[in-house]
């Protein structure tokens, strides 16, 4: 998706509107009274067009420069799996760039396995 000139402003909007949901959340990490992460999550139902059964989803997570490697995403992510799993979640799902080396090294060392693989072509 090419974010456009208001990338920013969309997405806050988005996530504004999702959090008026109960089966949403956002946590937030700060760091000196600012934020340098948030994972964005929700309880998703069964979806016949995804053939999956019902789970949470972690839709993003984003930690800024200064928060990695020390922590802050496997905090968020893991927050995120308590709130999922408090709320009758039986599994957690998420999709990760191809070229994110590093996100699915952590993935996968929070116990994370690849499911499905999406392919897209450009028309």
């Amino acid at each position: 998706m090419d974010p456009g000139t208001d990338a920013a402003d969309g997405y806050a909007w988005f996530l504004g509107r999702q959090l008026k949901d109960d089966d949403v959340v956002i946590f937030v990490a700060e760091q000196d009274g600012e934020v340098i992460g948030y994972v964005y999550a929700g309880l998703e139902p069964i979806s016949w067009k995804e053939l999956r059964d019902a789970c949470g989803f972690v839709h993003d997570v984003v930690v800024d420069e200064r928060g990695r490697r020390h922590g802050v995403a496997t905090s968020l992510i893991e927050k995120a799996v308590e709130w999922l799993h408090e709320r009758g979640a039986p599994r957690v799902i998420l999709w990760t760039a191809e070229k994110n080396a590093g996100a699915q090294q952590l993935f996968v060392k929070l116990g994370f396995r690849r499911t499905m693989i999406e392919m897209t072509r450009e028309l």
